[in-house]
């Protein structure tokens, strides 16, 4: 029997979102049905409701979630009613040419409920991210449920469904932050402060963060940015080569997204440095005009980073264990809690750079 719960859903471009009921079904084989219990509010959602992802609307938004498994369907293992899981949004097949050479972060056929969520005529839903968590209970592949300490708290560890995932994995995972390397962060929202936090967790000696908001780099200080550049008095790429003796840090990364912050980044690093994008560009931007003699001359690697090149099994429990002992603090992430009739305002609060992130409390 479906249930019928309270949602946030985007119907039209640009348009503001509404709370409507929708109706969930019971979980059919290898899905399961999970009470959302907190959801942030993540740029990615904006993205949606923007027309920035793709146009099959109306959408369900939410996906950054924590929640208690309610029901799974048929042939579901290894998860049970009352399991306290982080949802993601990579549930790896464990049968693609990525997932069989050893690289299961890359999967390129990763898993989604397969029945639709509706609205309360039969219109479809399409999930954000496959996932739809502002919504009071929501309809997942059984992998995209990530079992994780229950006694932690629901709005700071289900941050790791989707933003501090992806700027901790950027930094530990991709860019491949160790003890003694310097990094520099340029972008200082959400996902540049977890990259941030990342690297220190890492063991980075130098840690830059770079914003045109002085707010944000006082936040990015506040979780061990060891110096600070305003790139709107500074240059930042000759204020991070001044620190970093001269040389430009080991591993910049562009949490921002835009031809002009991949630039700065790529001339940020020192010769054989990495460059790690994980701000997501819109489709129409490209790379900016960089000599190809530059590219060659200056070796090492820039690479993309998807969804921090993260393994939930293996990344979320870690994660969650170092938050629980207080080496990682994801409660500063949580900038506010707020109810699911509160989405629309939060969206406005991004465009003012004063919240890294609200989170839904159901």
């Amino acid at each position: 029997m479906p249930h019928q719960v309270k949602a946030v859903v985007a119907r039209s471009k640009g348009a503001p979102v509404s709370v409507e009921s929708i109706n969930v079904p019971d979980p059919g084989p290898g899905e399961a049905l999970v009470q959302v219990q907190a959801c942030g509010v993540c740029h990615t959602d904006l993205h949606y409701r923007e027309g920035g992802i793709n146009d099959d609307y109306p959408f369900l938004l939410g996906h950054e979630a924590s929640g208690v498994v309610e029901a799974v369907g048929e042939g579901v293992t290894g998860l049970e009613p009352g399991d306290f899981v982080v949802l993601n949004w990579r549930a790896v097949c464990g049968n693609c040419r990525a997932c069989l050479r050893g690289e299961p972060w890359y999967c390129f056929s990763t898993f989604n409920a397969t029945q639709k969520m509706t609205l309360e005529d039969g219109t479809e839903l399409s999930p954000a991210l496959g996932i739809g968590a502002f919504a009071e209970k929501t309809l997942v592949a059984a992998g995209q449920c990530t079992k994780v300490d229950p006694s932690a708290r629901p709005a700071a560890v289900g941050l790791l469904g989707c933003g501090v995932m992806a700027g901790l994995g950027a930094a530990i995972n991709t860019g491949g932050v160790t003890r003694g390397k310097s990094v520099a962060v340029i972008g200082c929202g959400g996902v540049g402060v977890a990259a941030i936090a990342g690297s220190v967790l890492a063991g980075a000696s130098t840690v830059i963060a770079v914003d045109i908001d002085d707010r944000k780099l006082e936040g990015a200080r506040k979780m061990g940015a060891t110096h600070t550049v305003n790139s709107t008095s500074q240059d930042p790429v000759t204020a991070i080569q001044e620190l970093t003796g001269g040389h430009g840090a080991d591993v910049v990364i562009d949490a921002v997204g835009r031809p002009e912050t991949w630039k700065q980044a790529f001339y940020a690093r020192d010769l054989a440095g990495t460059v790690v994008l994980v701000g997501v560009p819109t489709p129409d931007m490209k790379i900016p005009d960089i000599p190809l003699i530059d590219v060659f001359g200056r070796g090492g690697a820039l690479k993309s980073s998807w969804y921090g090149d993260c393994l939930p099994t293996r990344d979320f429990p870690l994660l969650v264990d170092l938050y629980q002992q207080g080496r990682l603090d994801l409660d500063a992430f949580v900038t506010e809690e707020i109810a699911l009739d509160e989405v629309e305002a939060a969206f406005e609060k991004m465009h003012h750079g004063n919240v890294l992130r609200s989170v839904v409390i159901f």
